[in-house]
């Protein structure tokens, strides 16, 4: 038993995280630890938060961990570490943005087969102290092979790690379009016969791009006036997709959250929908302020507007980037009866 991890989360704007870890040490405690970090990967991935941020606060964790395992007696700490890495694919720009923490580095597979190792800011591990970790973005082909794995897999007490990345590597390379199951299968049979003397985690995903037909944006002047002119561009391009029965739902959640964009935001306002697996209406802005959802008494007469859109949407958030906030809602597909 030890303290291997691994999990995809899927994220707002049909986008998706990718993460595996491993907590220093075996046994119970490791066990513990990791089932407490896996927690707090998910809270943080929910916040939306970018990788480099992600991997800061989890730091955080790990430090209330070690506090908390301090013996009372003699004040002592009881030593916690972890490696981790962490990445946020996107299939409307297929750019995957990643960041680690003292873990080996992923492997990417091209859909012709070619195997590369990308040279990713390290990161100190987890629970060292004054970590600083840094985020590097990369634009990767559809039909990549994207391979997440802990040490135990390239590392034996016979061979160094640059032996296990190589067999790592070449088993990759050897027909990457079968099945994952398949390709998780081919590169386990490499190991060793031995018992092995640490976890070993395999994580495979394969990158698919959504077409350009499945995403629409626009970008909104600075004038109330365009709430209107949202709505009838919502209302066409669902006519399009052939989802006329979403479309007095998502004219209310259009018309509030530009509204909201043009009153407390920054220019310039842009709209976007992606048809995914769900539809997902998107209104961002170049401000940092989040928008806060309140509860309206009944004399009075605003204060509604978020509220309206949480009662209409499946899910709904906020999430940061380089140039402001965009803010976000989710609407199950329904089909037309």
């Amino acid at each position: 038993m030890g303290g291997d991890w691994f999990d995809v989360i899927p994220l707002s704007g049909a986008r998706v995280a990718l993460v595996v870890g491993d907590v220093v040490g075996h046994g119970i405690n490791a066990a513990a630890t990791m089932g407490r970090l896996r927690t707090a990967v998910h809270t943080l991935a929910n916040l939306d938060l970018p990788p480099d941020e992600l991997l800061a606060h989890l730091d955080d964790t790990i430090d209330r961990l070690a506090e908390e395992g301090t013996d009372c007696e003699d004040h002592t700490t009881v030593a916690v570490g972890a490696t981790c890495l962490y990445a946020v694919y996107d299939p409307v720009t297929r750019h995957c943005t990643m960041a680690r923490a003292g873990h080996p580095p992923p492997a990417i597979i091209g859909p012709q087969g070619q195997v590369t190792f990308p040279d990713l800011p390290s990161g100190l591990p987890l629970g060292v102290g004054l970590a600083s970790f840094e985020a590097a973005e990369l634009e990767l082909p559809e039909g990549s092979v994207l391979a997440f794995y802990t040490d135990g897999l390239v590392e034996t007490r016979d061979q160094d790690i640059d032996a296990g990345l190589l067999r790592l590597g070449t088993a990759l390379a050897a027909r990457p379009d079968r099945p994952l199951e398949q390709l998780c299968s081919a590169v386990i049979d490499t190991l060793p016969a031995q018992a092995p003397f640490d976890d070993a985690t395999l994580l495979l995903a394969r990158t698919r791009s959504l077409s350009p037909t499945q995403v629409a944006s626009w970008e909104l002047a600075d004038d109330p006036v365009v709430v209107g002119r949202a709505r009838a561009l919502v209302t066409a391009q669902l006519t399009e997709w052939g989802l006329e029965n979403l479309a007095a739902t998502t004219e209310l959640i259009v018309s509030e959250l530009v509204t909201n964009a043009l009153r407390h935001g920054v220019a310039p306002v842009t709209l976007r929908l992606i048809r995914h697996r769900v539809l997902v209406c998107e209104v961002s802005d170049a401000s940092d302020t989040a928008p806060r959802m309140r509860h309206a008494r009944a004399t009075d007469e605003g204060g509604r507007g978020l509220f309206i859109v949480a009662r209409l949407s499946w899910k709904r958030g906020t999430r940061y980037s380089a140039e402001g906030k965009i803010v976000w809602a989710e609407q199950e597909l329904k089909p037309v009866e």
